[in-house]
């Protein structure tokens, strides 16, 4: 059975959980509603959703502010859902914290097509389960954490997406065109360099050898690879 996609809504509007939530369920996806920051936060400890649905306009902490603590936290997808239509809003808020932003009033198909398109574009990025490579090393890509040999080590966005991106392939190289697209996607500048550089800061994190890795290898045809040492 296919694992039904987790998502974390959050909205002051009381009827608009109840009936959104409702929609969502029938869609599919399992649901946990909160109206309050806070609220937001214990749901989150609770359950790392797959992704959240925001409010700007919400109790106790403003729908920016619980942003930034839910991406301080994880790497987990966010789609704003506002009234707040000003374009300059919705550019700040896509360039610092969220997927996508949808306004209200809004369409229920809409919103569920680009849930599902967020979901399947970052499908790759982050896997759910821990990531066993050995008695030295566990990945919680989830919680953006490396635990080496008992250490837990923070991993940044870039650094956990790209372990996300080894992971998916299961062994298999991956070359460094493909690392970048997955990584650093659009971004001006994006340059073979990056790839270099977040190997070598990546291998300082989790290798017991920098100079001789065993999980975080180099394949001679062009690419990189990550091995289990079970």
């Amino acid at each position: 059975m296919v694992d039904r996609h987790r998502l974390l809504l959050v909205d002051a509007d009381v009827q608009l959980l109840a009936d959104l939530g409702d929609r969502l369920q029938r869609d599919g996806f399992d649901v946990t509603t909160a109206r309050s920051g806070r609220a937001a936060l214990a749901a989150l400890d609770a359950a790392w959703p797959d992704l959240v649905i925001l409010d700007l306009m919400i109790r106790g902490m403003s729908g920016e502010h619980l942003a930034a603590r839910i991406k301080r936290r994880a790497d987990i997808p966010i789609i704003v859902l506002s009234a707040i239509s000003d374009a300059q809003t919705k550019v700040n808020l896509i360039s610092r914290f969220a997927e996508d932003y949808v306004t209200k009033p809004f369409d229920g198909d809409e919103l569920v097509a680009r849930i599902r398109r967020v979901l399947t574009r970052l499908s790759e990025r982050i896997p759910h389960q821990e990531l066993d490579l050995g008695p030295d090393l566990t990945l919680i890509l989830r919680r953006r954490e490396a635990i080496v040999d008992g250490t837990a080590v923070g991993l940044s966005p870039n650094e956990a997406r790209f372990l996300a991106a080894l992971a998916a392939n299961a062994g298999e190289a991956v070359s460094t065109e493909r690392l970048l697209a997955r990584v650093w996607g659009d971004a001006d500048g994006a340059d073979p360099a990056y790839v270099w550089v977040i190997v070598r800061r990546l291998r300082r994190k989790i290798e017991r050898d920098p100079a001789r890795p065993r999980h975080l290898v180099t394949e001679k045809r062009g690419g990189y690879r990550l091995v289990s040492a079970i």
